[in-house]
């Protein structure tokens, strides 16, 4: 029997050791894309940082540093109280989300290599070639790093950035590779999400998604949720590896980039129709859906009863929405369109622009 966690086993669930931390590109191994911060009512500007050029992967949060990376071909460390720079390192163009585990910081550049440097000072540590773009975040199990390639490839990497097993599939792995104790899942251009042991890289199931995956999947309890190329959003048991339901918007339907995120009762989809969609998360059944000033790419969060999610608004526009209605709560005005997925501080939200400018907003 199928089982959706709800209230205190949910909030039980997704619960991390440091709950004012966003490590990865979702906040956690589930990927689920749900914070835990105090947000005032109506966000304002905190601060804001400059790079060179577009950042597009979601910063990650840890210790009171941000980390995110530019197109600039820098990644930056920033004090998160003040958003002054502590140190910044050249990479390579940086698309991809960073990740933090215990003192080091792991990110994937868009000629395929993939960097561990320190926390402390940006130093590397290691760095493994792959064959391909890498355009999203790592994951971890254990103190082993999951990482995906578009050389149509997810690999397993030791502590010292040596390879213990890798996984080909029949296409680039767009998406961050997602961690249920010790199974991962990775979905992309192959139209299936594989289910493998984490341990092994052994392929324990594979369910059809009927469409390409550049979202990366959520995963609470048995059920997995990912947006598709082919305009829907599906849910599958990975467990009993049988497609669930499947969403498709009622009219002008268009491919879902943007990750869910997934809440005791909904899913939250951002689409390239310009819409933010909720969806019942046992049947699928729209619950409602909001429309954006542009396509939404960046993948939405979810924290306490709102929805935060920004698009490709030519002016900018970064919403606020009530999360059982809908409604529009509040729209912030950034300086430009927003790819790329918002991160969750203790008490702020991240969020960066085509133009390459950091947003912290939170209280002033």
């Amino acid at each position: 029997m199928r089982r959706y966690l709800t209230g205190v086993a949910f909030a039980t669930l997704l619960a991390a050791p440091a709950l004012a931390d966003w490590p990865l590109f979702r906040g956690d191994p589930l990927m689920t894309g749900v914070g835990t911060a105090k947000l005032p009512d109506q966000l304002a500007e905190r601060w804001t940082f400059k790079t060179g050029d577009a950042i597009e992967g979601a910063p990650a949060v840890a210790g009171g540093t941000v980390y995110v990376g530019s197109f600039d071909k820098h990644l930056y460390a920033l004090d998160l109280a003040t958003g002054k720079q502590k140190w910044k390192v050249k990479l390579g163009h940086l698309k991809a989300s960073p990740s933090v585990k215990d003192g080091k910081v792991y990110v994937g550049n868009l000629d395929g290599k993939f960097f561990c440097v320190s926390a402390a000072d940006g130093k590397e540590v290691w760095h493994f070639e792959t064959e391909g773009e890498i355009t999203s975040g790592c994951n971890f199990h254990g103190n082993n790093v999951l990482i995906g390639s578009h050389d149509s490839t997810l690999y397993c990497l030791s502590p010292e950035g040596k390879k213990l097993w890798d996984v080909r599939t029949d296409g680039p792995v767009n998406g961050s590779p997602v961690v249920a104790g010790d199974t991962t899942f990775v979905a992309g251009c192959d139209s299936k999400l594989h289910v493998l042991n984490a341990k092994t890289g052994e392929e324990t199931g594979v369910i059809e998604l009927d469409g390409q995956a550049a979202a990366t999947a959520a995963v609470v309890g048995d059920v997995a949720y990912v947006g598709t190329m082919s305009n829907t959003v599906v849910a599958v048991d990975w467990r009993a590896q049988k497609k669930l339901w499947a969403f498709e918007a009622p009219q002008r339907q268009q491919p879902f980039y943007a990750s869910t995120a997934v809440t005791p009762g909904l899913v939250i989809a951002g689409s390239r129709d310009a819409k933010v969609y909720a969806l019942d998360r046992a049947t699928g059944k729209q619950a409602w859906s909001f429309t954006t000033d542009g396509v939404v790419d960046g993948s939405p969060v979810v924290v306490g009863e709102r929805v935060y999610a920004g698009c490709l608004s030519r002016d900018g526009w970064f919403y606020v929405l009530d999360l059982k209605t809908g409604r529009k709560l509040q729209e912030v005005d950034l300086d430009a369109p927003v790819s790329g997925s918002v991160a969750v501080g203790p008490d702020c939200l991240l969020v960066g622009t085509d133009r390459g400018t950091l947003y912290c907003l939170g209280s002033r």
